[in-house]
């Protein structure tokens, strides 16, 4: 009995504690604390129960500052109801449906896919000079990983066509 009892206590020393918990991609935006009017957008649109489950996704992530410099009530429209299938393109064309790093965005101008259903589907990005553009946005902070993606920071709401 003292030697099962000696076993079980060397072994329990030995046990490797389970990984720390990642936050999801909503969650990670939602502690950056800078990504509050993407975060509402995204829970209007019906898109944020996508972000925090679906795996290996690349957001390219519109700060608040970037949703401010849209022209004045632009966002309070995409907000309504009445307006969801339009949010729901804008804020799906921000995402890719595989984790990008930034270090695997090629230097010349790709086209990559995004989750927007219809129309114009595809952004264009771009490696160079030790920065990244998606269209006509620039990625001010890279590789911001979370445990189902990876965010990467941008300056400008890219808006598709309809």
């Amino acid at each position: 009995m003292k030697t099962t009892l000696k076993a079980a206590a060397i072994l329990a020393g030995l046990a490797i504690p389970a990984p720390a918990f990642a936050a999801n991609i909503v969650e990670t935006a939602s502690n950056a604390g800078t990504f509050k009017t993407l975060i509402a957008a995204a829970k209007a649109a019906g898109l944020a129960d996508l972000l925090a489950t679906k795996g290996h996704l690349t957001v390219f992530a519109p700060t608040d500052a970037a949703f401010a410099a849209l022209p004045p009530g632009t966002v309070e429209s995409l907000l309504r109801p009445e307006n969801k299938d339009k949010l729901v393109a804008i804020l799906s064309y921000h995402v890719v449906g595989r984790a990008i790093p930034a270090a695997k965005i090629p230097t010349e101008r790709t086209q990559v896919r995004t989750l927007k259903a219809a129309g114009d589907r595809s952004v264009a990005v771009r490696r160079q000079g030790g920065g990244v553009t998606v269209d006509n946005a620039r990625v001010i902070k890279a590789d911001i990983k979370a445990d189902n993606g990876i965010i990467h920071v941008i300056d400008k709401v890219l808006l598709p066509s309809f």
